[in-house]
């Protein structure tokens, strides 16, 4: 793809970079991460504790899969776009026909990431209708017209998948026999996939014991001689090895086949499957970034002055509480959405308005989802209010806001990092309801929920389309249930009352 996009850019054509607001969120985020491991490799408690947490198999397991969820979202969160320098009515027609650049003429001014590059034959390998996951013929029959003039029912052939099979078998037009040719190559590319993964295991072993014989990784700092690290690396390696075999058995078989289908208009559903994981990973991440200043404020506040000011705080989040959530989210929506329809030349493209309209809904949820967490940190900091060092540094004058920063807020990070690991997988699900209730992301944007919402019609038609109802909630599944594993054995290490 690369080569290709470079020779069809030395054809007048070039590329302008495109920073979306999620963009900048996504980034900020793993530049915010980069800084807290690197507090945590400063702080030998810290480290104590989240080497705590990776002892558990499940855990590092679970950390190693959310890893690649959210490095899959960082590669989707690189955007540009092809734009022309000479002329802005010109448009690829010219091109047609050039087959070093293998995407359709509609193109110019289209918003694309680095994963639409890498899975470029997904993008634009369009059927005609409904294919099931390794079929070589559409799902349903067509009518076709002989040249007789009599009418039969056929499965019409697909024009991508399995089109590497004819150079097998050039005469054959028995079904069974290319079922038998698929399955031999189906089994020969998995072969080459499981030894190409060990490989890479084994390189990135030898990697990791280089550096460890050298003491460049693992050096050893005097406060921890003495303190030998349990880490379970075999699952470590068992996971990644997994998650590389999966990988790149996926994007090898999607090469040849549409190895999770395509839906009503011929996409592959791989493919949308694999572009809804950013916007899983922006809601459940992003709206925890909007939601904790305001918990933080609120509830530090309400529980420290006490007084009118709890007063008034209470009465907030006791009123939000007692709206029904969907309904004010679906109101605060229905409002956005009307304010978009009316403000066009916000954005340039189609992709800057659904990326605005996500921005907007993850604005929304972290306003409507600040509550419990103002709660839990009111009534942490009413009883830290009352202990002997907070009474001291009050009574040796120190301000309310030097107290709330040294003394209150470092002794209720662990409930904050515990409600927010927690909470991300009920927003990742909180996305899927929205959009399947019709007022979540933009249609356009790829979304689990967006997928789930289609699929309902999909499984009520005869015969049954069941593989985008299953890639969606495959994909969702393994996101949440390593979130909830990782956040379970995060609460029970630094919640100072549960037992490790």
């Amino acid at each position: 793809m690369i080569g290709s996009l470079i020779d069809f850019l030395d054809s007048s054509y070039s590329l302008e970079w495109v920073m979306l607001w999620t963009d900048v969120m996504v980034w900020g985020i793993l530049i915010a991460l980069l800084l807290g491991i690197r507090s945590i490799r400063r702080s030998l408690q810290s480290r104590r504790q989240w080497r705590q947490v990776f002892e558990s198999p499940i855990a590092m397991a679970s950390g190693l899969i959310l890893c690649v969820y959210f490095a899959i979202a960082l590669v989707d969160s690189v955007h540009f776009k092809i734009v022309s320098p000479q002329t802005e009515t010109q448009t690829l027609e010219q091109f047609e026909g050039d087959d070093r650049f293998n995407l359709s003429p509609a193109l110019e001014g289209r918003v694309f990431s680095v994963l639409d590059t890498i899975f470029v034959h997904l993008l634009e390998r369009n059927e005609r209708t409904y294919s099931a996951p390794f079929a070589l013929t559409e799902y349903s029959s067509s009518v076709q017209y002989l040249a007789n003039g009599d009418v039969e029912q056929v499965y019409l052939p697909l024009k991508y998948a399995g089109q590497h099979l004819l150079d097998i078998n050039r005469n054959q037009l028995n079904v069974n026999t290319e079922s038998i040719s698929m399955g031999w190559d189906i089994t020969e590319k998995t072969s080459s996939v499981m030894i190409t993964s060990v490989l890479v295991v084994v390189v990135i072993l030898l990697f990791q014991l280089y550096w460890r014989m050298h003491s460049l990784i693992f050096r050893a700092k005097p406060e921890m001689v003495g303190e030998p690290i349990h880490l379970p690396w075999k699952t470590f390696y068992i996971t990644l090895f997994i998650i590389i075999f999966t990988l790149i058995w996926l994007y090898e078989m999607s090469q040849y086949y549409y190895v999770l289908g395509t839906d009503k208009v011929g996409q592959d559903v791989l493919y949308q499957s694999i572009k809804s994981i950013r916007t899983g990973v922006m809601i459940g991440l992003l709206t925890t970034l909007v939601m904790l200043p305001l918990a933080l404020f609120l509830g530090i506040s309400a529980g420290y002055f006490k007084g009118w000011i709890d007063d008034v705080i209470q009465y907030l989040y006791t009123t939000l509480n007692s709206i029904p959530g969907v309904l004010l989210i679906a109101a605060a929506v229905l409002v956005m959405q009307s304010i978009l329809a009316q403000n066009q030349d916000w954005f340039g493209s189609t992709e800057e308005r659904a990326d605005l309209r996500l921005l907007f809904l993850i604005l929304i949820l972290g306003i409507t989802s600040w509550t419990g967490l103002c709660r839990l940190l009111r009534a942490e900091t009413l009883k830290l209010s009352q202990l002997e060092y907070v009474q001291s540094a009050r009574a040796f004058g120190l301000s309310g806001f030097k107290i709330i920063t040294k003394h209150i807020m470092p002794n209720l990070m662990h409930l904050v990092l515990i409600a927010l690991v927690l909470d991300f997988s009920g927003l990742v699900l909180a996305e899927a309801v929205l959009s399947y209730v019709g007022v979540g992301v933009d249609p356009t944007t790829p979304s689990w929920g967006n997928m789930i919402n289609q699929a309902r019609l999909e499984m009520a038609r005869e015969p049954m389309v069941w593989w985008s109802l299953l890639s969606a909630f495959t994909f969702m599944f393994i996101l949440v249930l390593a979130a909830n594993l990782f956040s379970d054995r995060v609460q029970r290490v630094l919640d100072p009352r549960g037992k490790n």
